[in-house]
């Protein structure tokens, strides 16, 4: 229990932060009537009510047995996957949306016990599907990388 509430003390210290941070943001133009602040305020707000809630909730969570137990195997898929994450960053403006969907995803539905051809299918069309919805119709650029020859 003090693990947990230790936990939520440093991540309540994490989201003032980077609400301190992001209050100050005036972007020049904005297509929202907002602006571009409003979003991660409103997402470090709910975070810090939910964290508020861990740290004085009064009994400790219990674990069902359904739960995978926090050993060496679940801590290294989730390493895996945070790795995986920071090279889809990494490769996202180089190689594009599509490409680098593509290239992490097939190895994190792996990761969690997708078999190789659907996998490998789901993947490719949720990348050119996800490109398609939120490049050409809700109008959120997104880079195209090594593929942008394949543009108009």
């Amino acid at each position: 229990m003090l693990v947990q509430r230790l936990f939520a003390a440093a991540l309540l210290a994490a989201c003032v932060g980077l609400a301190l941070m992001a209050w100050p943001y005036q972007a020049p133009f904005s297509y929202e009537p907002v602006g571009p602040r409003a979003y991660p305020l409103l997402m470090l707000g709910l975070l810090a009510i939910a964290l508020l809630y861990m740290l004085w909730r009064p009994t400790p969570l219990v674990h069902s047995e359904d739960e995978p137990p926090l050993d060496r195997h679940t801590l290294a898929k989730v390493g895996a996957c945070t790795l995986l994450l920071l090279v889809f960053a990494g490769l996202f403006e180089p190689l594009g949306f599509i490409l680098s969907s593509a290239l992490i995803g097939i190895p994190m539905a792996r990761l969690y016990g997708g078999k190789w051809l659907p996998s490998a299918v789901i993947v490719g069309a949720m990348s050119v599907l996800l490109y398609i919805l939120f490049d050409r119709i809700m109008d959120v650029p997104l880079p195209l990388g090594v593929l942008s020859v394949l543009e108009n």
